[in-house]
């Protein structure tokens, strides 16, 4: 079980217009003195093709990532995995959120090694709700995804629709103490909390 590196992409998700951010990109926040965008691309060299989807790609062009739009707009964040699913060119994509600041390649390994012929996704389900912006995804879904979006579905109702994998939160929290991976920044007050600095205004 297990795929290998060279067949998977590393799709960053940094759709959204992030107004309870004040619009600020969310891969722009920064951790440690360094963008989001650019701690979740140190990840990048173990994948095979790496992809950020956005409908905005102007604040990200510095960091020289292929940038896709969604195929399906207006759809949310089922239409950005899609869009992911849909431009890859390998097997498997693994989905991770512009906004998630602790993903480690621990915690990406623990979900790459449950990919396999059974299945077609693999994520975690933490405090009873599925996370399906930190999840592998098989890029076949893309044409049966693509006709599901018409209903505008959430993702649990996706999911259901798949031979799911879900890692219960206990297997997050063996490599993950806390399960920090999952944690997301959507407000100010998120932000201040896991110590996460918005970016400087240019003068």
């Amino acid at each position: 079980m297990g795929c290998p590196d060279v067949e998977v992409t590393l799709a960053i998700l940094a759709g959204g217009r992030a107004r309870r951010l004040g619009g600020i990109p969310k891969g722009l926040l920064v951790r440690d003195g360094q963008p989001l965008l650019a701690h979740l691309l140190a990840l990048a060299p173990r994948f095979a093709d790496t992809l950020l989807v956005t409908s905005a790609p102007g604040p990200y062009q510095a960091f020289g990532v292929r940038s896709v739009a969604d195929v399906v707009p207006g759809r949310g964040a089922p239409g950005g995995v899609h869009a992911a699913l849909a431009h890859a060119r390998t097997p498997w994509v693994l989905v991770v959120a512009a906004d998630m600041p602790f993903v480690t390649r621990t915690v990406v390994d623990l979900l790459l090694a449950e990919c396999g012929e059974a299945v077609d996704a693999v994520g975690f389900e933490v405090a009873g709700r599925l996370e399906p912006l930190l999840a592998c995804y098989r890029s076949a879904l893309a044409p049966a995804w693509e006709v599901a979006l018409e209903a505008n579905p959430s993702f649990p109702t996706l999911w259901q629709t798949m031979r799911a994998r879900v890692l219960l939160q206990e297997a997050l929290a063996e490599v993950d103490p806390g399960c920090r991976a999952v944690l997301s920044v959507n407000t100010p007050e998120e932000a201040r909390s896991l110590a996460i600095e918005l970016p400087a205004t240019p003068r």
